[in-house]
């Protein structure tokens, strides 16, 4: 199979990004969103927009749900009911509890689950640079290798459905400690009245640099927080990595105190779902 016919159910910033890439490789898209403006807006890429999740899997061979956490992917596939058999890619963020349910819904829908959130933010999405974090029967793989291929530009695969959830918490907990270490940084970097460009002058080309540290600090430095990883959601992948963490008997002190700084930003700022995971520096400064 070259060129499925997939069915995007979710087209917010990622699933947005998804579609296009998957246009852009040549691949049938039908698509709905909660919202049908956003899936409007996305008919110029040749997607067509559906007025329902079962509307949009009408005829799909694979589907791809990108939506905010497992009640809401939960409720999209069940809605949507795509034929027996057909394989169903799960791409949102949804813990390992989460991801539990979407095996058991799998099963009580008969569809084959490929359990598949992806690394990466909005301009990766665009670029169909995501990498993907895949689980699932390994009798599926060259049906959604092409979707796969489309959106992201590395696919791993990890064992049984369910992995892939996991192994995103562990990239996550990382991503928010880098974020978080650079936001105090750059808050403690002002508050000894120093010039925080001074600090990323001196780790700059050295081991502990990286262009995602001069990314988020640019937003930091600038107070300009456009959403690539927004603040809330991120708030809410922190609760399901402390969840995690409970569960296997590990430490959660760390990513608690990261959350602890998520919701004082988001407390402090009078449109928290709005902005970038940068903005969570308002949670450290006065």
């Amino acid at each position: 199979m070259t060129s499925p016919v997939v069915a995007v159910l979710g087209t917010g910033t990622m699933g947005a990004g998804m579609v296009r890439s998957l246009r852009r490789a040549g691949l049938p898209v039908r698509m709905w969103n909660r919202d049908p403006a956003k899936a409007q807006a996305l008919t110029g890429t040749g997607a067509e927009a559906s007025g329902s999740p079962a509307e949009a899997v009408e005829g799909a061979d694979v589907v791809l749900t990108m939506v905010l956490d497992a009640d809401a992917v939960v409720d999209v596939i069940t809605k949507a009911s795509p034929p027996t058999g057909t394989p169903w890619v799960q791409t949102s963020t949804v813990g390992v509890e989460g991801a539990q349910r979407t095996v058991d819904t799998a099963r009580e829908l008969d569809l084959v689950l490929v359990d598949a959130p992806v690394l990466g933010t909005r301009e990766p999405a665009e670029k169909g640079a995501l990498v993907v974090l895949a689980s699932g029967p390994e009798e599926v793989r060259g049906r959604v290798a092409p979707v796969f291929d489309a959106i992201g530009s590395k696919t791993l695969w990890l064992g049984p459905a369910g992995a892939g959830s996991r192994l995103k918490l562990v990239a996550n907990s990382w991503v928010f400690m880098v974020t978080a270490g650079v936001a105090q940084a750059v808050a403690l970097a002002r508050a000894l009245d120093l010039d925080p460009q001074d600090f990323l002058a001196a780790i700059e080309g050295g081991p502990l640099d990286a262009p995602y540290v001069h990314l988020k600090s640019d937003l930091m430095l600038r107070e300009e927080y456009p959403v690539s990883f927004g603040l809330t959601g991120a708030a809410k992948d922190a609760r399901l990595i402390r969840a995690a963490l409970a569960s296997s008997g590990v430490s959660d002190r760390l990513t608690a105190a990261v959350l602890e700084t998520m919701d004082a930003a988001a407390d402090r700022l009078p449109e928290p779902e709005g902005v970038d995971l940068a903005a969570l520096i308002a949670g450290l400064e006065g």
